[in-house]
């Protein structure tokens, strides 16, 4: 009797087993991830990508609730509470994409703007606006007392010679033991005071060895401009100190901003530096920098942002948007911050491809707007590339040039054939390993470098007194 109550016992174990949970409200109604994506294809007809790591152990409370009629509405739903949405990459075609808080759709990044521009309506109100801005832009990211600048020489490379320009590279110690580097180009000849143009190089491939970077900052020396390009943080000759995944800490968007303010220090204190014609130029990532580094330091008088500027998008790296820069003054964006330059000079330019593909229908008529409180409207130009899509390419560049020219008194003439075209044949692409100021290897490093971001974060705290 005890063995067939045994058995009985097991059989209902092993059925009990076998049988699916319950779907009710005690485990809210909770189905995985991934059954919950396929369904929906099924019910609406409709393919969804996404890599199996996105969903593996998700589940979706309450999934059957989540169903609409629309099929974009209900993936909103489901996805929403797991940090995840979708990007349709055609008729019927879905991709799950993690959350990007950098990145809100059209309608609501210009809703947001016309709110922050809500705040005031005369030159005085945005003067103080602004007067508000700024000194919380800087204790966002921990720059209001900038730590102490060592006292060494920035280490520099032999000088290479060009058809109408030179180029020599060049490390600036920002930090005891941490360096930004860049390579320098001047004119061949010149005679006394030169503008001064920083080129920061944003996250495209090989950054600054890339062509259009040289191409851009030789273009620039040959019309009578010296002009640096540097790296960002953890990308190029910075990568002998840290790793690649540091550029995406949030401590990155500081050090950039003092690496910025460091170069600009040692640039305008050369003797051939014409500190009233300063410029700084940079596209995607580095674009983004640009419009920071133009609202924080008023030395810089004409700007040209890249590719960037957007009031929908706030930059898809940690070392844009990392530090809380954007909750200043209740909460601000990139476009209003783009208005602190005035009524200094400023070229946006944007193309139809990326995240400024409508920049000439809202946001740059804030911009014109708010020059216009100056009576300076024509200082704010826009060149939309509506064919072209995110990259620094030859009509870019030659915006650039047009703009660098106008507003800094270059000779565009110097990089112009005879029927007035940009010709940029007889600059030299040189090769990577030509443009690095510690060797092949990184064999000249100093010795006292500072290496690991554990040991970065350790310094920069040490040195602001935290």
């Amino acid at each position: 009797m005890k063995i067939r109550n045994h058995i009985a016992l097991a059989i209902v174990l092993i059925v009990s087993l076998q049988l699916p949970a319950q779907m009710d409200s005690d485990n809210s109604y909770a189905k995985p991830l991934k059954d919950v994506l396929s369904d929906i294809q099924t019910r609406y007809g409709v393919t969804i990508k996404y890599a199996d790591s996105m969903v593996t152990g998700k589940t979706v409370k309450y999934a059957d609730w989540r169903y609409r009629n629309d099929v974009d509405q209900t993936l909103d739903n489901v996805l929403k509470p797991l940090d995840m949405k979708v990007r349709k990459d055609g008729d019927k075609l879905y991709r799950v994409q993690y959350y990007e808080y950098y990145r809100w759709p059209v309608a609501e990044g210009w809703a947001d703007l016309d709110k922050i521009a809500s705040q005031y309506s005369t030159l005085a109100e945005w003067k103080k606006r602004k007067a508000e801005l700024k000194p919380c832009m800087l204790e966002s990211l921990q720059l209001s007392k900038l730590p102490p600048a060592p006292a060494s020489k920035p280490i520099i490379t032999p000088k290479r010679k060009f058809d109408g320009y030179t180029v020599e590279n060049i490390a600036i110690e920002i930090l005891p033991g941490v360096w930004i580097n860049g390579s320098l180009y001047k004119p061949s000849k010149y005679k006394g005071k030169i503008p001064v143009i920083l080129n920061p190089d944003g996250h495209w491939e090989k950054q600054r060895y890339r062509p259009d970077c040289q191409y851009r900052c030789a273009a620039l020396a040959k019309m009578g401009a010296m002009a640096f390009s540097y790296d960002l943080f953890a990308w190029g000759e910075s990568l002998l100190q840290f790793e690649v995944p540091d550029h995406r800490r949030s401590l990155s968007m500081t050090i950039q901003a003092l690496g910025s303010i460091r170069i600009l220090d040692y640039l305008l204190s050369l003797k051939d530096a014409d500190t009233a014609r300063v410029a700084m130029t940079g596209g995607s990532g580095a674009g983004s920098h640009t419009v920071l580094m133009t609202a924080l330091d008023d030395r810089i008088k004409v700007s040209a942002p890249v590719v960037s500027l957007s009031s929908y998008f706030y930059g898809g790296c940690p070392c844009e948007s990392g530090m809380p820069v954007h909750n200043c003054g209740g909460h601000t964006d990139n476009v209003e911050i783009a208005a602190m330059a005035a009524p200094r000079p400023q070229l946006i330019v944007s193309d139809g491809k990326d995240w400024t593909d409508r920049m000439p229908e809202h946001d740059f008529l804030y911009l014109q707007k708010m020059y216009g409180w100056y009576k300076s409207a024509s200082q704010v130009e826009n060149v939309h590339l509506k064919e072209e899509g995110h990259d620094f390419g030859i009509n870019k560049r030659a915006a650039v040039y047009e703009f660098m020219a106008k507003h800094l008194g270059l000779n565009i003439k110097a990089i112009q054939d005879a029927s007035g075209k940009i010709d940029e044949s007889k600059i030299t692409i040189e090769p990577e390993q030509a443009l690095y100021v510690f060797g092949k290897n990184g064999e000249l490093l100093p010795a006292h470098a500072v290496k690991g971001f554990a040991n970065l974060e350790t310094l920069f705290y040490k040195s602001i007194g935290k």
